[in-house]
């Protein structure tokens, strides 16, 4: 199959998985000020008794067809700091990944997402995607959301313009060529903004996206307090940060695996962010 055609089937599936995206998200991401905060929830205190899991419209549905290719979006507006969590009815949560794909540790990540039929957010770094864009067209395929991370994961506040820029559009292009299309989100390493890395991803085309809950992943504190951190920080509408790369992340791999089913056992919805114009 040809290159183009590959790419028209990903635009295709990400058009119907834009689709079930909005339905499971009901509102648009908010900021952490001029906002009322995220209550905690109550901590799940562990795994519930098992019960076969549904399909539902907040988790990822077979895609079938060829649909129209989906509207390029608006430039988003310049914001004064990053989204950090999804304001909306019902209690939807969303997990994100940062700094890979890593082929040690991505797949694992995927398979059980899979398995679960949930979709999240992966923040890729451009080196690393550079290397391994059969995981990003795997994301594509699965209905993930793939999201700008730079390209060299550097601290955007010591570097110039001109550098930040050649970070986002690099990793820009390596997305759009292996996951089929440009992204629609981007997050600074380290949680680092700036007035420039606003202004310069608003003018890709991209929304600034934070996080609520930290898991700390890259500590690497043992997989049982990643699960604990997860769970506790559990309530409607909030962000989880954790990393699918950037060293050993096989702790991550397994507190994915156990603390996923007992969200949806709690009754909590796990998808992904929509814009909410066009």
């Amino acid at each position: 199959m040809k290159k183009d055609q590959l790419l028209t089937r990903r635009r295709a599936l990400l058009a119907g998985a834009a689709a079930v995206g909005a339905a499971g998200t009901a509102g648009v991401l908010a900021t952490g000020t001029g906002d009322a905060p995220v209550r905690p929830a109550v901590p799940v205190a562990g795994p519930p008794a098992r019960r076969a899991h549904q399909p539902s419209a907040y988790r990822l549905q077979p895609l079938t067809g060829y649909g129209p290719r989906r509207a390029v979006p608006a430039r988003p507006p310049v914001r004064r700091e990053p989204l950090l969590r999804v304001s909306g009815r019902g209690r939807t949560m969303v997990l994100t990944f940062d700094d890979g794909p890593d082929p040690r540790y991505t797949p694992d990540i995927l398979d059980t997402l899979a398995e679960y039929e949930v979709r999240a957010m992966f923040f890729v770094c451009g080196e690393m995607a550079d290397g391994n864009k059969d995981l990003l067209a795997r994301m594509a395929d699965d209905g993930h959301v793939v999201g700008n991370h730079t390209w060299s994961h550097p601290l955007l506040t010591r570097l110039t313009r001109r550098r930040i820029r050649r970070e986002m559009e690099r990793t820009c292009d390596v997305i759009e060529e292996a996951y089929g299309e440009r992204p629609l989100w981007f997050r600074a390493p380290y949680g680092a903004w700036n007035r420039a890395a606003f202004q310069l991803g608003a003018e890709l085309g991209m929304e600034p996206l934070a996080w609520t809950v930290d898991t700390l992943d890259w500590t690497t504190p043992g997989s049982r307090t990643i699960v604990d951190r997860v769970e506790d920080g559990a309530a409607p509408g909030v962000v989880v940060l954790s990393h699918d790369a950037g060293g050993d992340r096989s702790q991550s791999v397994t507190a994915l695996r156990r603390y996923l089913p007992r969200l949806l056992d709690s009754g909590y919805h796990i998808t992904v962010p929509r814009r909410q114009y066009t």
